[in-house]
């Protein structure tokens, strides 16, 4: 079967079933949100929400393009103009690959907040995911997994790490 890019089955998705999801670690300062706002208002969307279709609830999950999300839901004239309407594009992958697509677009583009990315490498670990995964998936090396783990402070992010023998004290001769 050939492969065909989500891209070409973009779909038009009331945005009323559409959802962020609750691990983006992308943030946009105020002015660019305004920049973004100037874009839609000007050239339209033109690029989709990517979205994983949630059949249960029946909701669209936003895997990227939670900012342009936003656009039409704080901006009215962008909501009228675009009759409630966002262009999706739909990904079908289990939450761990997600959120590894979500980091992938948003390191492509810009910068993250640390606490949130610090808590995407908690959640793939507590879903089985290797450091090796993490660096393989997310683009990042082993120091900076060490320290989005130690930022979490939760020991059991380290309980499969080999630790070497430490410094011990000599007992002291009274």
């Amino acid at each position: 079967m050939e492969y065909k890019s989500p891209v070409y089955k973009v779909i038009a998705v009331p945005i009323e079933k559409v959802k962020p999801n609750t691990y983006n670690p992308n943030t946009v300062a105020p002015p660019e949100m305004k920049l973004l706002y100037e874009s839609v208002k000007n050239d339209g969307y033109t690029m989709p929400i990517v979205c994983y279709y949630d059949k249960e609830a029946d909701e669209y999950i936003i895997v990227d393009g939670f900012h342009r999300y936003r656009i039409m839901l704080e901006y009215p004239d962008i909501y009228e103009r675009e009759n409630g309407m966002l262009p999706v594009s739909v990904i079908h992958k289990p939450l761990a690959q997600r959120m590894a697509s979500t980091i992938r677009h948003n390191r492509a583009r810009g910068s993250h907040d640390v606490d949130l990315m610090s808590n995407i490498v908690k959640e793939l670990h507590e879903l089985g995911r290797s450091d090796a995964w993490i660096s393989r998936h997310l683009g990042m090396d082993r120091d900076e997994i060490l320290r989005l783990k130690q930022i979490t402070g939760l020991a059991a992010l380290f309980k499969d790490v080999k630790f070497g023998q430490a410094w011990r004290p000599a007992d002291e001769e009274e």
